[in-house]
């Protein structure tokens, strides 16, 4: 159980250390700034948190597998539960968040928690992802050949993430072909 409070402490830790990181740095201003449009700056810091949270996942897997203490996986009742779980909670919290208009920039909602929903939907997103695998085969098969089709589906849905957020101009008409 050590695994899961770890896990739960490092998104917890990540996600605070990224809101203050974009809140209170000259970073966030920078960030609100170049990317004036709201929408584009959430999937731009969901995109940031879900790169990081993946890496951070894989190491800590990794730790387990070679034995590295404090390191083990989450065990409740004698079975063993996967971190797509914790991912798959996060996501419903966030999706019931936005559901219910929290931090989606309507009514003067706060920018601060719109960017720690954005964080949240990434950590959620890529702990769930990152056993896309489990999904498919219905067995755990991470490091093995069949366990690609996670790194597979990371690197899509990255890739979508990134793109809506730094391909956005490319996919909108400029005031200039309104115009015409």
């Amino acid at each position: 159980m050590a695994y899961t409070w770890f896990i739960l402490l490092l998104t917890i830790a990540g996600t605070t250390v990224m809101v203050l990181i974009l809140h209170g740095t000259s970073l966030g201003q920078a960030l609100h700034d170049r990317i004036p449009d709201r929408p584009r700056r959430r999937l731009f810091v969901a995109s940031v948190s879900f790169f990081l949270t993946f890496t951070g996942v894989r190491a800590v897997v990794y730790a387990i597998l070679h034995h590295i203490p404090p390191f083990h996986f989450i065990e409740a009742g004698g079975r063993h539960v996967h971190h797509l779980v914790i991912g798959i909670v996060i996501l419903l919290l966030v999706g019931y968040g936005w559901l219910c208009e929290i931090g989606v920039g309507t009514d003067g909602s706060s920018l601060f928690i719109g960017r720690l929903m954005s964080i949240l939907y990434g950590v959620g997103a890529a702990l769930t992802l990152d056993e896309f695998a489990l999904w498919l085969n219905l067995r755990d098969v991470y490091w093995s050949p069949e366990g690609r089709s996670s790194i597979d589906a990371i690197i899509l849905f990255g890739s979508f993430l990134a793109a809506s957020a730094w391909g956005a101009p490319l996919l909108t008409r400029s005031k200039e072909d309104k115009k015409k």
